[in-house]
């Protein structure tokens, strides 16, 4: 193990290699994103796959690690930016760029180790467990909310690994009908959702834990959990509840554990217009 690994060696043995040789794809490059891709690079992800379609604004510039004011002034591409940051922290990371709607590069994610979503909206995180699950890529998404309360704010998030033949997102309560069809009614006018660096960075650390989790033994003790909740007020993540009352129940929506979702057709996504902002 090289010396710039060193203090990973409670990974593995081998650890090193098997991060240069896995790939992962990074969907969405704002706030969880660019938490997440920092990291991966930190940590020796080997190829990292950069999925975003939009440009940098000056609202990026408060929760978007490695953003500047001239990226925002110029609107220079989010990939872009990332794949600056991911080099300057490591030069060895091989960075795949791929700028547009994630449905434009389903060769190159069926074929990544591990798909992260770091999108705003629930018909693009549907969509991108489906696909996942066609093709029997692990999917690990971040979420989170802010919402007003009697006494103010609070903030609320959430990670969920969704694995072949495991709990998804609809088991989970994040993804319904409701929350479906309330969001196309709205579709395009959503507006921007209330975000801040630091639960993003709390939600972003969790959930590269769970990826590294499943690549490597580093504790055979310690479970993949479907589903981390985060109360960023009290600044505490613990196992989902909702876990209890699904315990060794299958998941009904994804029948098989063999080929995945074999009715989903990437090109019925998002009903020919672009995913809501991945933010």
């Amino acid at each position: 193990m090289s010396k710039r690994y060193s203090r990973q060696s409670f990974l593995g043995d081998h650890s090193e290699t098997y991060l240069a040789d896995t790939t992962i794809a990074v969907i969405g490059l704002c706030g969880g994103g660019s938490h997440v891709c920092q990291q991966l690079a930190h940590i020796g992800v080997g190829t990292i796959v950069l999925v975003d379609f939009d440009t940098v604004d000056e609202s990026n510039l408060t929760r978007m690690v490695g953003s500047t004011p001239e990226d925002a002034e110029s609107e220079r591409k989010k990939t872009e930016v990332l794949q600056r940051l991911i080099q300057f922290i490591n030069p060895k990371v091989n960075v795949v760029i791929a700028e547009g709607p994630w449905q434009n590069f389903g060769l190159t994610l069926r074929n990544c180790d591990i798909v992260m979503g770091c999108v705003d909206g629930y018909e693009v995180r549907d969509e991108l467990e489906r696909f996942c699950r066609r093709f029997l890529v692990p999917y690990i998404d971040i979420g989170m909310d802010v919402h007003k309360g009697v006494n103010g704010y609070g903030i609320t998030g959430q990670v969920i690994t969704s694995l072949p033949g495991g709990l998804c997102l609809r088991c989970l309560g994040l993804i319904t009908d409701e929350r479906l069809a309330l969001e196309h009614q709205k579709y395009g006018a959503a507006g921007g959702r209330p975000q801040v660096i630091w639960p993003n960075g709390v939600l972003a650390s969790t959930a590269v834990g769970q990826a590294i989790s499943l690549l490597l033994p580093w504790n055979r003790m310690l479970p993949i959990t479907p589903m981390i909740e985060y109360d960023g007020n009290r600044g505490v993540t613990w196992e989902s509840n909702r876990l209890a009352f699904l315990k060794d129940k299958p998941c009904p929506h994804f029948e098989s554990s063999t080929v995945g979702d074999p009715f989903f057709k990437i090109s019925s996504c998002c009903h020919g217009q672009l995913p809501l902002s991945c933010d």
